[in-house]
């Protein structure tokens, strides 16, 4: 009994805490240093905010829906999706183009509305993701830590959630930058009162369109929001689980097309980790990049510049590869990781992805024990001659 009521305040004031982070991000009751030092474990206060997210995706059942609110949860995806790989991931993450202090922004601004956190914390937690993908300290490896955990867990947990700023020193100078991540919910928050009053305009002003302002809600900010985070995560859960590897990296990522066509370019996970400096992650014409296609264009009008190509040692590198032993690698490895199957009867969708992976000789990788040089173990058991007169194959 003793111990029951000795934890209540504890209880409380971690509930405390959290509450407060909903709305300043830089809270940290202790040091951010002792959150870090935390186990980690599913905070369920912090699990709140993702389960009113979901549910919210409810309210098209009793709102209905129109052609004008669908479409425009679909172009948002997109449109944000854009944002995560092309702003978080591309400039602030990476810094693989250049942009002017008021374009640097906007861009944060544009990323702010994906509500997947600010870009300072998503620029933090990537590097970190870098600097030891697939090893113990990665949050979100699915080998280390599991598919669920790499794909949701990993961000409900409180060691999480502060912002190292030490890490991103070139970003943290900015104090406009600073408090739009600080103060994360605010930009989401507008958003969505955004898209309500849109719907409102347009029953009063459109009613040809039949549209509403709780469908502008919940289908343009709910339902496009969820399915962007779940988007944005197969790539932390699947990227390193699903597809060939061309280049032999450290860790075990992965080119998919099908994650890349999610994505918008994402999905050529095994080119980015092999040289993540590189505006584009589709090395060839063939590996669709619609991220890299916007970019571009975006560049035309002056607001970013000096797009970082892939360089030519890298191109020939790339020539060189053989992907026979990453197939036979890959085929070897589904034997010794069943436990994926029971992923595919629980979620239908993720079986459909797997089974057209498979069709298109993407293949499976076992989960990691032991740090990342397991794959690498594999791969030399099946190691094939290179044919360097065979021209590059299609991923």
């Amino acid at each position: 009994m003793p111990e029951t009521t000795s934890s209540r305040p504890s209880s409380l004031r971690r509930a405390a805490a959290a509450f407060v982070q909903w709305f300043d991000s830089d809270h940290a009751p202790g040091g951010e240093e002792k959150i870090r030092a935390e186990p980690d474990r599913v905070d369920w206060f912090r699990c709140i905010p993702f389960i009113i997210l979901h549910a919210g995706c409810l309210g098209v059942f009793w709102a209905g829906w129109s052609p004008f609110a669908v479409w425009s949860a679909v172009a948002l995806y997109f449109l944000r999706m854009f944002a995560v790989t092309g702003i978080y991931h591309r400039y602030f993450s990476h810094k693989t183009y250049h942009t002017t202090r008021f374009g640097q922004f906007l861009l944060a601004l544009w990323g702010a509305t994906t509500v997947q956190r600010g870009a300072l914390w998503w620029a933090y937690h990537h590097r970190h993701h870098h600097q030891h993908s697939d090893e113990p300290e990665d949050a979100h490896s699915p080998h280390v830590h599991g598919f669920w955990w790499s794909h949701i867990g990993w961000i409900t947990s409180r060691r999480n959630f502060p912002t190292d700023y030490t890490k991103i020193r070139d970003l943290a100078k900015f104090p406009e930058l600073v408090w739009l991540n600080r103060f994360d919910t605010l930009i989401p928050f507008l958003f969505a009162v955004g898209l309500f009053a849109l719907g409102w305009v347009l029953e009063i002003y459109a009613p040809g369109l039949h549209t509403t302002r709780w469908q502008m809600l919940f289908w343009a900010f709910f339902v496009s929001t969820t399915v962007l985070f779940h988007g944005t995560a197969c790539i932390n859960s699947m990227a390193h689980l699903m597809g060939r590897r061309r280049f032999k990296t450290s860790d075990d990522s992965r080119n998919s097309w099908i994650l890349a066509f999610i994505t918008l370019g994402e999905g050529w996970h095994n080119n980015h980790h092999r040289y993540m400096s590189a505006t584009r992650q589709g090395f060839y014409w063939w590996e669709i990049d619609p991220t890299y296609y916007g970019l571009k264009l975006l560049s035309y009008t002056g607001l970013i510049s000096d797009l970082k190509p892939v360089p030519q040692s890298i191109m020939e590198e790339a020539a060189r590869a053989d992907l026979t032993a990453s197939i036979a690698a890959a085929e070897r490895a589904a034997i010794l990781h069943p436990e994926f199957s029971s992923f595919k009867k629980v979620v239908p969708a993720a079986a459909a992805l797997a089974v057209a992976a498979v069709n298109t000789g993407q293949v499976l990788t076992p989960r990691r024990a032991q740090g990342p040089a397991i794959h690498k173990n594999i791969a030399e058991l099946v190691e094939q001659p290179t044919n360097p007169t065979a021209p590059p194959p299609k991923a």
